[in-house]
């Protein structure tokens, strides 16, 4: 495995959250990248990530809890237009510590309140905010099997988090995850 060895440890239990690259930044490498970055600058751990194209019905049946909105049709067709690069990231308090990274939903909102985060720099428009993420642990469970659904929650966090918590872990540079280092 080519790979760069971690050495982080974790004292507290690791917490799930999906973060999602959104179709404007993975039109731009660069920008993307960026996010990757900050994502792995914060110390998260990748434990799932892919890239993903949705049709309109897959943004439909995500963003259903806000059918009737003003901006429903504008987010599904964006959500729909092109890929997206999907995590899961999991962290001492992930779903609280990504959402800080990402900074405000709004985008004029983060470049005056919080310009360091994702949405600060690099935000276009409210739904062209570059990310989303899960806005609480509840979510992070179902947004995560939306677009993972091979992924099993439970079991990660019975088999799996006891020993990403105690490592060693390498992260992965072509599949864009840590892994468990084979000991």
């Amino acid at each position: 495995m080519n790979g760069i060895m971690s050495t982080l440890r974790w004292t507290r239990s690791l917490q799930l959250t999906l973060a999602v690259i959104k179709p404007d930044a993975v039109a731009h490498p660069i920008i993307c990248q960026a996010v990757h970055q900050k994502i792995l600058n914060n110390h998260f751990l990748i434990v799932r990530s892919k890239e993903l194209n949705w049709r309109i019905n897959d943004s439909q049946n995500f963003y259903h809890e806000h059918a009737g909105r003003f901006f429903y049709q504008r987010l599904v067709e964006f959500m729909s237009s092109g890929p997206m690069r999907a995590y899961i990231l999991a962290h001492d308090d992930a779903v609280q510590l990504w959402r800080r990274l990402m900074g405000p939903t709004k985008v004029f909102r983060a470049r005056l309140d919080a310009p360091e985060t994702v949405r600060g720099e690099l935000g276009l428009t409210d739904t062209r905010n570059t990310t989303h993420g899960s806005d609480s642990v509840d979510s992070a469970r179902r947004e995560i099997s939306f677009f993972f659904p091979d992924f099993n929650v439970n079991r990660w966090y019975e088999e799996e988090e006891p020993l990403y918590r105690a490592g060693p872990l390498c992260y992965d540079e072509e599949k864009l995850e840590h892994r468990l280092v084979q000991q």
